[in-house]
């Protein structure tokens, strides 16, 4: 609690006062925040007890402004377990964001397809998750001040958000699969067997991010929603080598879709 109110009160004593509305950009989603009147921009190496992000597609930097009629707080590159940080270090960002006022989370990130319906490029909103990373950020000691020992997690996204969402992607004529998310350590990609598995066991999609920042916003009763850009098509039987360039570029290409969708929902909120 004292590295999350340390955070807090630095980012309060730089102006940053009452955002209502949190975004977390992931790989190759950044363009988001050309889209924000930025009022404050700081690096995450300026920021006590905040990590650093070591990802090359991921900025590293806490944008405050507005977008659209709400006051927002966008994480322009999130944290992974794979680069070697705890869960609680991760999902610091989240803690802090709740801490500061933020009322509502948006997440972003790129996974790969386990459906063989659908493409790359889709965008597919995340009705439920699986989690496969080794542990969660509420191991440990509970934060009272934060939540409850043992929270719920039946609904860890927010339903009347989703159906609003899908609602915008429709009248936008943007196509919004819905499906489960499931989340991986990586950094590695996975094998054929390994895709079939996450397939057997329900998933729709598969990336390495997005479920601690989700566990831990669901902790502080924080609501949540979180869109994936299908970058990659794995098919155990049809399995080609990926290249993460590839990758980025896929989600760069999906951009304009996936900032037209968050910007009108932002707007409804």
């Amino acid at each position: 609690m004292e590295e999350i109110l340390q955070a807090a009160n630095y980012l309060k004593e730089q102006g940053i006062t009452q955002p209502q509305i949190g975004i977390v950009l992931g790989t190759g989603l950044g363009h988001l925040a050309s889209h924000i009147n930025v009022i404050k921009e700081i690096p995450y190496q300026n920021i006590p007890k905040f990590p650093i992000s070591t990802v090359e597609s991921h900025t590293g930097k806490l944008i405050y402004g507005t977008l659209g009629n709400k006051t927002v707080l966008a994480m322009q590159g999130r944290f992974h377990y794979y680069e070697g940080y705890n869960m609680q270090q991760i999902v610091l960002p989240i803690r802090v964001m709740k801490l500061l006022g933020v009322e509502f989370l948006l997440l972003s990130n790129a996974a790969g397809s386990l459906n063989l319906n659908w493409k790359k490029g889709d965008l597919m909103l995340i009705d439920d998750h699986i989690n496969l990373q080794p542990s969660n950020p509420l191991i440990g000691k509970n934060l009272d001040e934060l939540g409850p020992r043992f929270p719920d997690m039946s609904a860890p996204y927010h339903a009347p958000t989703n159906a609003k969402m899908e609602a915008i992607a429709k009248h936008l004529d943007i196509t919004l699969r819905k499906g489960v998310y499931v989340s991986v350590p990586g950094p590695m990609l996975e094998t054929r067997a390994e895709y079939r598995y996450l397939k057997h066991i329900g998933a729709d999609a598969v990336g390495m991010s997005t479920v601690p920042e989700v566990i831990a916003a669901h902790h502080m009763g924080l609501p949540c929603a979180a869109v994936s850009v299908l970058t990659d098509e794995c098919d155990p039987d049809n399995l080609k080598p990926v290249d993460i360039k590839e990758i980025i570029a896929v989600a760069a290409g999906a951009e304009l879709k996936l900032t037209n969708l968050f910007i009108a929902l932002i707007n409804k909120l």
